[in-house]
């Protein structure tokens, strides 16, 4: 119940099951019936929920989607402030993650307002391991664009991203979202559809993008997650006056030379001794030959 001592309360960012509601966290239930103010991003689907975990909320829902997070966050946030319980819930996965919590979050924390969590079922890290794709390092990008020529910006951008990729697309513009990732990333590009994750007809389609595209204009249905293999990690070539000269720029901003030798030697995918024998030929050059001002001092 809210504390009427004056002492602030505590905002629950709770995970929901992503399909199978026996996924749910054994706390998710504790904390639906005991919260003093339920913020759910669909409330129907909130009674479906606690109708299928057999029990009942006993604080103030509220409904915290999209079109009314702006205006309802200020209310959350005094009932926070006058010390409630407030338990946050989206359709499924965690609040926050391409889901309305953001911005409660952020004006809590402002206030400093405790903000802990009842931790559940990810769509993210279900795909990930899933996928049979590297998941030692991976970046979410969620959404993309949905206009085509914005959608191929974005995904210029992550071009050269070497971590495996996680998106969430809508199931009416996959096949879209994929023609245009074999296009930009390569069409022998590794990736994985993951379709109605934990549900009925839980389907996990690999391939290449340019296979995966041919197979989605079939048409798909359901909640979709893609998970991409990053970019190869190949070696730039570059000649030992370019290597010299990024070193140089490096220099120059404030870096110690080591550091900077370390750093273009990563960039480039090289070995540093290379990078450092480019280094001491050209400081060597600039001792024997004549002054040109590109030598290293």
């Amino acid at each position: 119940m809210a504390d009427v001592t004056g002492t602030t309360g505590t905002l629950v960012l709770a995970g929901t099951p992503i399909g199978d509601v026996a996924d749910a966290p054994p706390r998710l239930a504790a904390e639906l019936e005991t919260a003093d103010v339920v913020a759910a991003e669909d409330t129907r689907r909130l009674r479906r929920l606690t109708q299928a975990l057999g029990i009942h909320t006993t604080g103030r829902v509220v409904s915290y989607f999209e079109g009314n997070e702006s205006a309802r966050t200020p209310e959350l946030v005094e009932a926070l402030t006058g010390g409630a319980r407030v338990l946050l819930v989206t359709d499924a996965g965690m609040p926050s993650v391409s889901d309305p919590g953001y911005r409660l979050v952020a004006a809590a924390v402002e206030k400093d307002i405790k903000v802990t969590a009842v931790p559940g079922p990810s769509a993210v890290l279900t795909a990930l391991a899933l996928s049979a794709l590297p998941v030692d390092r991976f970046c979410f990008e969620g959404f993309l664009p949905r206009k085509a020529g914005e959608r191929l910006g974005r995904l210029r951008e992550v071009a050269d991203e070497r971590r495996t990729m996680v998106f969430f697309e809508a199931p009416h513009r996959l096949d879209d979202t994929l023609a245009a990732m074999a296009e930009v990333f390569g069409g022998d590009r590794r990736a994985a559809v993951c379709r109605e994750l934990t549900k009925t007809y839980e389907e996990v389609k690999r391939g290449p993008l340019a296979d995966l595209a041919v197979w989605a204009a079939e048409g798909v249905r359901g909640e979709i997650t893609v998970v991409v293999e990053g970019a190869a990690d190949v070696a730039e070539e570059l000649d030992a006056a370019e290597l010299v000269r990024r070193v140089q720029v490096r220099e120059e901003a404030g870096e110690r030379r080591k550091e900077a030798i370390a750093a273009v030697a990563a960039a480039a995918g090289l070995p540093k001794r290379e990078v450092f024998d480019a280094v001491v030929a050209a400081k060597n050059a600039s001792r024997t030959g004549p002054a040109d001002g590109k030598g290293l001092s």
